[in-house]
């Protein structure tokens, strides 16, 4: 079990660094080229990204936490 709980998160852990190098500081999908002006709005896919961080954040957590408690 505890092997287990190993390989998944390094699995969720390279998924964060993955999704965290993805997003710009400061600039998103689209401000990178310039399009979208003063908006500081997500939409799209910069969207999905940023939720998609938080899941994987909250999924590390939790791999972390059964690695204590087993």
């Amino acid at each position: 079990m505890k092997q287990v709980l190993t390989i998944v998160q390094i699995v969720v852990s390279v998924a964060l660094i993955g999704l965290v190098l993805i997003q710009a500081r400061g600039t998103g999908f689209g401000r990178s080229s310039g399009i979208g002006g003063a908006s500081f709005t997500r939409r799209g896919l910069e969207k999905l990204v940023f939720r998609l961080t938080f899941v994987v954040v909250f999924l590390f957590i939790a791999v972390s936490i059964l690695q204590l408690v087993f």
